[in-house]
């Protein structure tokens, strides 16, 4: 791989913005300067007028994952490609420990899938099912020697993977003591399961009752509830896609009161609403994710407290579905549930295009500082999730994980553009100013403009440290 010397770009990180030069070697950043003099064995790439930015991190995506009876649309392959080209360069996707299989055995499953098809670097979370004394036990070697240090606990879902308050606890307690961390999809899966059954009985089967179904109070109060486990445990917790108002009070009353709780939102709650569920039509199954989507309000709160670091992450939850029934050769998907909602594939694409609509709606909207949308995107995930600063970061001693991103470029979204292998996107149509332009991987350039260079295998499994780390 040759030394490749990035000239003259606007090098933003979470802390720094400054226009210089980048030198990557061997697969990190080895020098950083205002004009490096390295030889003329260096492949020089001019980067004036554009944005030099640490790849993103994107800490929540669901490559191959099945759910019930439906497993995503996007292999390993098509959607680390997909999030390349959204420039992302290091994913945390997801290890399942089922009834019938054991933690590490879940891992060496999750690392056999992704192996030969990942083209960036990836990692993973463990959701975990039940919890007994080995699963606490393998837990523990879990963090301390195969670099998967979060866990994924369901308060939704009853009969398939939540688990109860006394399960959750123990695994805190646990993790806590360990340098592990628990990741809580917070909502109150009796309760919803409930209105569910109601709904159905009351023949309502339109994907609209989805969202109906799932009320913000429901959120709220799970969060309140993980908090306040954790609080007992003396753990840190991690509430994935936090998305109503009622959550997002609970997370900032503890944070407040110092306790160590930290929470993502999703893209798609910050564009979309819930009034795109004011109809019956059949079509709106795109808009099924859980938690579902939320008032406007709720939505301006939810900028708001990105900006102020009451949130700390923007990921994805990258869970795509197509609507298809059979696109690409893809089974149960979106149309699996037509005449009942509860049967819909909770999900939505996204991976490939959080970068770019971020900084469109939140840096050039004013909303976001250039720094703070960096580290939403790539630093703090980076930091919480045990990577940084070997990722996250532009930096000597770094990985050469890069992205030039023009941030003037004004383009049409677009699912026939896009790389994944679900035939939708949220975003369909919407023009947005700013666009990833390079992608270097650990110093490989694996996206030019709309060339794809990376291979399939190419990514590297990486191996976490403590979570938490700031």
């Amino acid at each position: 791989m040759p030394r490749t010397l990035i000239r003259q770009g606007r090098i933003v990180t979470a802390v720094d913005d400054y226009v210089g030069d980048l030198l990557l070697d061997d697969g990190r950043i080895v020098a950083i300067g205002e004009k490096l003099d390295v030889g003329g064995d260096a492949l020089e790439i001019d980067a004036r007028g554009l944005l030099v930015l640490p790849g993103g991190v994107d800490c929540h995506t669901h490559m191959e994952n099945t759910f019930g009876e439906s497993t995503t649309c996007d292999t390993f392959e098509s959607g680390t490609r997909s999030a390349a080209f959204g420039g992302t360069t290091t994913i945390v996707d997801f290890a399942f420990q089922r009834r019938d299989t054991g933690v590490l055995e879940a891992i060496r499953s999750a690392q056999e899938r992704a192996g030969s098809k990942a083209s960036i670097d990836y990692g993973f979370h463990l959701i975990t099912t039940h919890v007994d004394d080995s699963t606490l036990a393998d837990m523990r070697h879990a963090i301390r020697h195969e670099g998967v240090t979060s866990f994924k606990m369901f308060m939704a879902y009853p009969g398939t993977v939540m688990v109860d308050d006394a399960a959750i606890f123990r695994a805190m307690r646990l993790v806590g003591q360990h340098g592990g961390m628990v990741c809580l999809h917070a909502e109150n899966g009796g309760v919803i399961d409930l209105l569910i059954r109601e709904a159905l009985e009351q023949g309502h089967t339109a994907p609209r009752f989805h969202a109906l179904t799932r009320p913000s109070l429901m959120e709220g109060e799970a969060t309140h509830r993980g908090i306040k486990l954790a609080e007992l445990a003396q753990s840190p917790v991690y509430i994935v896609h936090l998305s109503a108002r009622e959550a997002l009070a609970q997370v900032i009353e503890a944070r407040n009161a110092g306790i160590p709780v930290f929470a993502e939102t999703c893209p798609h709650y910050l564009f979309f609403d819930e009034s795109v569920y004011d109809s019956e039509d059949w079509e709106l199954a795109r808009y099924v994710m859980s938690p579902p989507l939320r008032s406007k309000e709720a939505q301006h709160a939810l900028w708001r407290a990105l900006k102020t670091d009451q949130l700390q992450v923007v990921s994805t939850d990258h869970c795509p579905f197509c609507m298809k029934e059979g696109h690409l050769g893809r089974v149960r998907q979106k149309p699996h549930g037509r005449h009942d909602f509860s049967k819909i594939p909770n999900g939505v694409p996204g991976v490939e295009t959080r970068t770019t609509v971020i900084y469109d709606g939140g840096v050039r909207q004013n909303r976001l500082s250039m720094n703070r949308f960096v580290e939403l995107v790539s630093t703090a995930p980076a930091k919480l999730f045990g990577l940084f600063p070997r990722k996250g970061t532009v930096a000597v001693g770094s990985d050469a994980d890069v992205v030039l991103f023009d941030p003037d470029e004004k383009h049409v979204i677009s699912a026939k553009t896009q790389h994944s292998d679900c035939d939708y996107t949220l975003f369909e149509g919407k023009e947005v100013c700013g666009r990833v332009k390079k992608v270097f991987s650990r110093g490989e350039l694996i996206v030019d403009g709309e060339r794809w260079l990376g291979k399939p295998g190419r990514g590297r499994f990486v191996k976490r440290g403590e979570v938490g780390g700031f």
